[in-house]
């Protein structure tokens, strides 16, 4: 489907105020479930659009949009920042500061590209409020908290989402990356790689360095642990199945003379399949004990520190939108891809009532700075930022309104 007149024309009219409303919510990020002065800018604009907003999961916002009889849509925009230090020399770079969980320090920004999102989603409100004789239904709008550490969807939903709200028929959701400004991208099936983070404290026997008889080396044996890690994607699955393990951090020890009693290192796990997920789990809880108890040492402490859920495109509802941005923007911008290994947990929000999902990507960067001699930052780099932010959020703005309009419109 095509938008029509009025709408494309109101798209153009408002795309400066947006690019100006992207570049506020660049500058003042802030990090994952700590997102309050950010859920009150979003609360604030959307009661000024006659909305009635309300809170989910403590940051979250959610507002419905009732517009006469007819389909029930649902659409999310994640609203977190990144523990970041901006390094994109804008004009309108984050200087902002947050603490993480464990009380440290540090610089935020949206190195992911959620400024954007929050920029759609806001637009799409007004869009859909000022042009109430384009469509009729009802749509839920889902400002999330907590996307990068996979607490904000589940937060919202045991806050009692679905009991409150108009239950949808489908899901939408989009994320910027660093593809093409006007184009989008989208997976039929699975979407994105299930995660599951893991922190690993490895037990052993403190003593002098000089005294190695006296200790059992907790360095050594997480250094065993992590190279017999290594063997779970290549000897425990098979080659026709996909999962990444990747040790992210190991930390022991504060001097070289001492072996200290504890060493800790942490783990992400990626899968595309919910039995290659639990496989690749029971063999990392394996190797980490059966390493300890070769060593004598006391068993090991595996805390979980986050989980992703699946991201599970429903094959019809993404046909029927493919053909519906195809022509709205041309199936030229309209790229059907595989799944990626990054993590969402926007399905959870389709799961969770059984509906279908639809989430896919849009550009963030021009021509020019794609076909560079260095390719553009990716997000969760502190240089990730949009180079052609009007085309970047009017084609955003334009996919939405589509896929949105395509249940529900006239």
């Amino acid at each position: 489907m095509s938008l029509n007149t009025e709408i494309a024309t109101a798209i153009t009219d408002t795309l400066a105020e947006a690019v100006a409303d992207y570049e506020d919510f660049h500058r003042s990020p802030e990090l994952s479930m700590q997102e309050i002065e950010t859920a009150k800018a979003i609360a604030d604009e959307l009661e000024a659009l006659g909305l009635v907003p309300q809170a989910f999961g403590g940051t979250g916002v959610v507002a419905v949009i009732e517009n006469g009889e007819g389909p029930v849509v649902a659409y999310r925009a994640d609203t977190d920042g990144l523990p970041i230090a901006e390094d994109t020399g804008l004009p309108y770079s984050s200087t902002a500061e947050g603490v993480l969980p464990d009380g440290t320090r540090t610089p935020v920004m949206h190195g992911c590209g959620h400024d954007t999102h929050i920029t759609v989603g806001l637009h799409l409100a007004r869009v859909l409020t000022a042009h109430r004789e384009a469509w009729s239904g009802t749509v839920v709008l889902l400002f999330q908290p907590g996307e990068e550490t996979a607490a904000g969807a589940k937060a919202m939903l045991e806050d009692g989402l679905w009991e409150t709200v108009a239950t949808p028929e489908v899901v939408y959701g989009q994320h910027v990356w660093p593809g093409r400004a006007g184009d989008i991208y989208v997976s039929s099936g699975t979407a994105m790689a299930m995660s599951d983070s893991l922190r690993v404290t490895v037990r052993g026997r403190q003593a002098h360095g000089s005294q190695p008889e006296n200790a059992i080396d907790p360095i050594v044996l997480g250094a065993f642990m992590i190279t017999r890690l290594q063997t779970v994607v290549s000897r425990e699955i098979s080659g026709r199945d996909a999962a990444v393990v990747t040790v992210g951090t190991f930390h022991g020890g504060l001097k070289e003379n001492i072996i200290p009693e504890t060493a800790e290192f942490t783990l992400n796990i990626r899968t595309f399949d919910e039995d290659v997920r639990d496989t690749v789990l029971d063999r990392v809880r394996r190797i980490i004990a059966a390493e300890a108890q070769a060593s004598g040492a006391p068993e090991p402490i595996i805390e979980e520190m986050h989980s992703f859920p699946r991201c599970f495109n429903d094959p019809d509802a993404t046909a029927a939108f493919v053909s519906a941005t195809e022509a709205e923007l041309g199936s030229a911008h309209v790229h059907v891809v595989p799944a990626v290994t990054g993590s969402e947990d926007v399905g959870a929000f389709a799961d969770a009532i059984g509906v279908p999902l639809v989430y896919w990507f849009f550009g963030g960067y021009s021509p020019a700075d794609l076909d560079g001699d260095e390719p553009p930052a990716g997000n969760h780099s502190p240089h990730f930022a949009p180079d052609d932010v009007p085309t970047t959020l009017e084609t955003g703005l334009r996919a939405a309104l589509t896929a949105v309009l395509s249940r529900v419109g006239k």
